[in-house]
């Protein structure tokens, strides 16, 4: 079983369909694009993944767990991460604080929190440790002091897949990571995707609009159109598709 199964999956809004009939895959060592045009419903899907809509028709298995009909915070624990199209971090915590939040124990006693008794402040300890662990992966140990809203655009961004990553989640979904990048920082992002599969085993899935990240770092596309799968392949498969070519990356079929 795949880490990741959907099968027919459709979400309607009304009398719209954003998404309609997907079925795809995702293994636990892959990375794999979504790309398609603007409205194509790939954010609805990954929405839809996460536990943000439930949907209108269709199966999520996800470990072996239907996700379904679970809320956002039980898709995380499970071990689903994700980051948003536009940036959603604390902007008022410090970096550090960031990605501490991520770290709050679920299995925390509420006792020992409101007296602050020693295990509380160990626990913070270990907390702030692991934060700071994450931090230097990321090359913002030197940030953590500072507030979010003070790193430079391209820095929020990688705050925010450090802390989704905190989460140990074992499939990370990305929403347009190189939105408002420059090139330089659009490099340094593919570079940091490569690694970031590669030193945390975790598979990963990303909407992209920048073709050349895409074809990079993924192994498998998945073409939205009007909510349908188009096509699934490798990126010199996408690439060479004359449907694809017509619908999404310009040219004649």
């Amino acid at each position: 079983m795949s880490l990741l199964e959907v099968e027919h999956l459709t979400k309607n809004f009304g009398g719209l369909s954003a998404v309609a009939n997907v079925t795809l895959s995702v293994e636990a060592d892959e990375i794999v694009g979504l790309i398609g045009p603007n409205g194509a419903g790939k954010t609805t899907l990954f929405n839809l993944l996460t536990g943000v809509y439930p949907p209108t028709e269709g199966k999520i298995t996800f470990a072996g767990n239907d996700v379904a009909k679970l809320a956002p915070y039980q898709v995380a624990m499970l071990g689903v991460g994700r980051t948003f199209q536009n940036i959603r971090l604390f902007k008022d915590l410090t970096v550090l604080e960031n990605v501490m939040v991520a770290l709050h124990p679920t299995n925390s006693n509420l006792l020992t929190s409101i007296l602050r008794l020693p295990g509380y402040y160990q626990r913070i300890a270990q907390q702030e440790a692991a934060a700071l662990k994450m931090l230097e992966f990321f090359d913002l140990a030197d940030k953590a002091a500072i507030k979010a809203s003070n790193l430079p655009y391209g820095q929020q961004r990688v705050l925010e897949i450090a802390r989704a990553l905190a989460m140990k989640p074992k499939i990370l979904f990305l929403d347009e990571p190189a939105a408002g990048m420059n090139p330089n920082e659009t490099n340094e992002l593919t570079q940091l995707i490569r690694k970031i599969h590669q030193e945390f085993g975790v598979a990963i899935v990303l909407i992209e609009h920048d073709m050349s990240l895409v074809m990079e770092v993924c192994q498998r596309i998945c073409v939205l159109e009007y909510g349908r799968v188009l096509k699934i392949g490798t990126p010199q498969e996408v690439q060479n598709d004359p449907q694809v070519i017509a619908a999404y990356l310009g040219g004649d079929a």
